[in-house]
Formats: structure tokens, C-alpha cells, sequence
């Protein structure tokens, strides 16, 4: 089965989007998508306003914390969750969107992801993150590993 052209259009767009994280582990672009159109954005980092990785380090690298692991040590938000603050910020519905993601959603965001009501999630790479996968398989929301051709 063909995938539609939107997913790659979508997916192209994540990474772009990626591009402007200030994290130093993962660039993580997301977009929230419904009718072909783009809802919201997010890339991982610091909160508005905060001194970003970039400039201060990674507490987590400075650590030795895997990744997968202890994220309530890190200063930055999920690109996911920059997506779904940007959405509320600006009172855009996202119910039955689908999400473009450029990496796997960790648990915290598939908590998220399910409870904002997404139908679908498009995503590139992996994240060690088994539980996230219960979480939207329980939920019902359909998870869609996006392959290069």
C-alpha cells in the first residue's frame, strides 16, 4: 500500500522544524496536523524565556543518564509538548489531529498525546521507550512508523 504524499510533505516539514531545537542529545521536530493542515509546531528546548542547553550544558549528559530515562532532569520541554502548550496558548482545537513527529514520543507525551485526543501519530525514529507504546495502544491511537524510500 502506497503511503499518501502527505506524510512525506509532513515529514519533511518535522525535520525543518527540528532544526531549531537547542537541545545537545536529539533535534525533535512535531507538528499537530487535521485536513491537511498545519495546527501547531513544537521543537524541544527550555522553556520561553529560560537559558537553553546551548549555553549552560546538559545536566542529563553531565550525569551519564541514558536516554529514556530521568527526563524530570531536564530543563527542556518534548517538541510534542511545545506543540500542544502552542496549540492551547493560541485556543486552537487539535481533537482528531494527527501528530508528525520526528522521533517516537516518550511515555510522558503518549500521556499527553492521548489525552489531547490525536488520532494518529507519524513517526521516524526510535525512542527507548517500550511503555509509550502500551500507552498508545491502550488509547487506541494509531502509531505509524515513517520509512525513507
Amino acid at each position: 500500500m502506497q503511503r499518501p504524499a502527505w506524510d512525506d510533505y509532513f515529514m519533511e516539514i518535522t525535520g525543518v522544524v527540528s532544526r531549531r531545537s537547542t537541545c545537545l542529545r536529539r533535534q525533535v521536530g512535531a507538528l499537530i496536523v487535521r485536513d491537511h493542515r498545519i495546527l501547531a509546531t513544537g521543537y524541544n528546548g527550555a522553556p520561553a524565556g529560560m537559558r537553553h542547553c546551548l549555553e549552560i550544558g546538559c545536566l542529563r549528559e553531565k550525569r551519564g543518564i541514558p536516554s529514556g530515562e530521568r527526563h524530570e532532569l531536564c530543563r527542556g520541554l518534548h517538541a510534542e509538548q511545545n506543540a500542544l502548550l502552542q496549540a492551547a496558548v493560541h485556543g486552537i482545537s487539535i481533537a482528531k489531529g494527527v501528530f508528525y513527529v520526528t522521533h517516537q514520543p516518550c511515555v510522558l507525551c503518549a500521556k499527553m498525546i492521548a489525552n489531547a485526543c490525536i488520532s494518529k501519530v507519524v513517526y521516524r525514529g526510535d525512542y527507548p521507550d517500550p511503555l509509550a507504546l502500551d500507552i498508545f495502544k491502550e488509547s487506541g491511537i494509531e502509531l505509524v512508523r515513517f520509512k525513507d524510500i
